[in-house]
């Protein structure tokens, strides 16, 4: 197992928004996180991810508790990507993405060779060629998720952690970024913990999800056991009928 949870309890301030949250996640797997807003799912990745601290419980990497860990150590297995706005510096596109190899480089930060070819690469998978050299400030949202995106991914972490990394992308961008999570995941046995609103898409990309709910997880397992219209429009407190029609479930 590369990544579980024990009755964690995360919160803030010493107050507990979901309480024991058991999940696990593998090399080469997508566990997904759905619930409505405000149902905990950034808390759990946040504590999960070690911007947030956790109430009680044990989070294990490689059965190793995740607490006896260095920073560094940290940095370099796990790269996060969360939903609030970043700010920067007179710092271009391809610069805020070179800020994923840091983890790597030396006192000063200069990027080796290696760095240089793992941004590139992050770079091109992503399909920001056309605008890298742009203030990073002067793009769009749907830009800045697919720069942040590629930032993440030349990390090159053995756990992507993403808080509704869709939110802000079209169409488009929103399969060719699915598609990308779903080859990295195959090409590099990575596992990507993720939240999602777009049900269709979660249950098409996971491999197990997570339903959270009045602050607890009310569901775990594979997608065609948790994807169900009783399930969905309970967790969601919707009518039955109304599912289909504007939830968007996908006919398998």
């Amino acid at each position: 197992m590369l990544l579980q949870t024990d009755n964690l309890t995360v919160g803030y301030d010493g107050q507990a928004v979901i309480e024991a949250v058991c999940l696990h996640i593998r090399k080469g797997e997508i566990v997904t996180l759905i619930g409505a807003n405000g149902s905990g799912k950034s808390t759990i990745l946040k504590t999960i991810a070690g911007t947030l601290e956790k109430i009680s419980g044990r989070i294990l990497f490689m059965e190793k508790n995740l607490e006896d860990f260095s920073r560094k150590e940290k940095a370099e297995k796990f790269s996060v990507m969360f939903t609030e706005k970043v700010h920067t510096e007179l710092m271009s596109c391809q610069e805020v993405v070179e800020t994923g190899r840091y983890p790597y480089t030396d006192y000063f930060g200069r990027l080796s060779q290696t760095d240089r070819q793992a941004v590139e690469e992050a770079i091109q998978l992503v399909d920001i060629e056309d605008f890298a050299d742009k203030d990073f400030s002067q793009i769009s949202d749907g830009q800045r998720q697919r720069v942040l995106l590629a930032k993440a991914i030349c990390q090159q972490p053995e756990i992507l952690i993403l808080d509704e990394p869709t939110s802000y992308l079209d169409i488009h961008h929103k399969i060719r970024f699915l598609e990308i999570l779903r080859k990295l995941v195959a090409e590099k046995q990575m596992a990507v913990l993720i939240s999602m609103h777009e049900l269709d898409f979660a249950e098409k990309i996971s491999d197990y999800t997570v339903a959270v709910k009045d602050g607890k997880v009310v569901h775990y397992g594979k997608p065609d056991t948790i994807f169900t219209a009783e399930n969905i429009c309970d967790l969601f407190s919707i009518p039955k009928d109304l599912y289909h029609q504007y939830l968007g479930k996908m006919t398998k």
